[in-house]
């Protein structure tokens, strides 16, 4: 439930934790107990939400329109210019193995 603000015409403002339903209906004062009408002092809290997953939305909303290239390479480059594969050797061992110096060492051959 949230709390709502209201304010006593004798008392001042107080805070009330309402159901959404009676947003509207006035609420007693818990010092006099006259009906208060429901007023807004303070702005309502709209960033409720992690720092993580605010970065992310903001992200998504600046990429909608025009997504960043992933190219960070000019043409003619080997890489991502579609110039076929060339640096990727396949060595064979004499016992059949593969293996690829120039590819990613770290990766195991089918």
């Amino acid at each position: 439930m949230p709390v709502y603000e209201y304010a006593c015409a004798e008392c001042g403002p107080f805070a009330a934790l309402r159901p959404m339903a009676e947003y509207a209906d006035p609420q007693s004062c818990p010092d006099c107990g006259s009906e208060s009408p429901r007023v807004m002092l303070t702005a309502p809290m709209l960033a409720g939400m992690d720092a993580g997953r605010r970065t992310a939305f903001a992200t998504n909303e600046r990429s909608a329109n025009e997504p960043k290239s992933t190219k960070k390479h000019g043409a003619g480059c080997g890489c991502c210019s579609g110039g076929g594969k060339k640096g990727r050797l396949t060595m064979y061992g004499k016992d059949g193995s593969k293996s690829f110096p120039t590819s990613r060492p770290w990766m195991i051959s089918h």
